[in-house]
């Protein structure tokens, strides 16, 4: 095991096994990036909360790199989410329900096409959000990455990278309590929508690859999404009580997913067939297919 793959296995608390997991379904992944551009490739992951896309957007960047030598940059679509004092004026604005980070609508896209375009030039430095989620908030720009100079391949992952837009006709049922109680009149889920059919689509035509993380049903990722937060509360350890006001409890993820539902849901159903990278993923995160066009 070399000192990358160690400290990818610690980075993000894996055991040894998932090195084995990762060269039998990734290696099609890396042996089709490896070449050498003109210009970085950019590569979208998409799957549900807890799937597993950071991780390995982590692998892609780690292997990429220790094998092949190339320049390879990761991003979170969470990232780019608008600062709680932004969120607030449009759910102010718009509907209260945007308060609340995840959906369309609540993202700088403009920052994040921004952020994009320097990596791809690759002439200046790049500055890279970050945002953190025990506090609900954007870090200051102090504590943003910086990337200097070109970048050979750019991994963008987030749970509605690749969405697309339902119809009005589809948006009128109310999926959950959620939007039969807060959105009565749907004005939140069509504004979402609406959010998704624009802006967003100009920011995921730059994708040159799209991955997916095909959960087996939107029921499994609450219990994804609680492992998350068991993992952030422990990875803060005693400073959760030092105004980490973005921690939740179970009851609280509930809620929060369902915020989630309805474009997880259409992602699962319209988006397998449009993946150039498939991963079927089982109740445990286990790969147990893999299909590519």
């Amino acid at each position: 095991m070399s000192p990358a793959e160690q400290q990818f296995l610690s980075r993000n608390k894996l055991p040894e096994s998932y090195l084995i997991s990762a060269e039998k379904w990734f290696s099609p992944l890396l042996e089709k990036y490896k070449t050498t551009r003109d210009r970085p490739l950019i590569i979208g992951i998409n799957g549900s909360q807890g799937s597993g896309k950071s991780t390995l957007a982590d692998y892609l960047c780690t292997m990429l790199s220790e094998r092949y030598q190339l320049r390879c940059v990761s991003l979170s679509l969470d990232d780019f989410y608008l600062t709680k004092l932004e969120r607030q004026q449009l759910a102010r604005q718009v509907h209260p329900l945007l308060e609340t980070r995840g959906v369309p609508g609540t993202h700088d896209v403009p920052l994040a096409l921004e952020t994009i375009a320097t990596l791809v030039d690759g002439s200046a430095e790049t500055l890279i959000p970050r945002f953190d989620k025990s506090q609900d908030d954007r870090m200051p720009e102090a504590q943003w990455d910086r990337i200097n100079g070109a970048v050979d391949i750019i991994v963008f992952e987030g749970w509605c990278v690749g969405a697309r837009a339902q119809t009005e006709e589809q948006l009128v049922e109310p999926l959950n309590a959620l939007e039969a109680k807060q959105d009565a009149d749907r004005l939140w889920r069509t504004s979402v929508n609406q959010t998704l059919a624009g802006e967003y689509q100009a920011l995921f035509d730059l994708l040159d690859e799209l991955i997916m993380l095909q959960a087996p049903s939107f029921e499994t990722v609450y219990n994804w999404r609680l492992e998350q937060e068991e993992k952030m509360i422990a990875r803060l350890g005693n400073s959760t009580s030092d105004g980490h006001h973005g921690i939740m409890s179970a009851g609280q993820i509930s809620e929060f997913i369902a915020h989630y539902q309805r474009i997880t849901e259409h992602s699962l159903r319209e988006m397998p067939e449009r993946a150039d990278h498939l991963y079927k993923l089982d109740s445990q995160r286990q790969i147990i297919g893999y299909l590519y066009k």
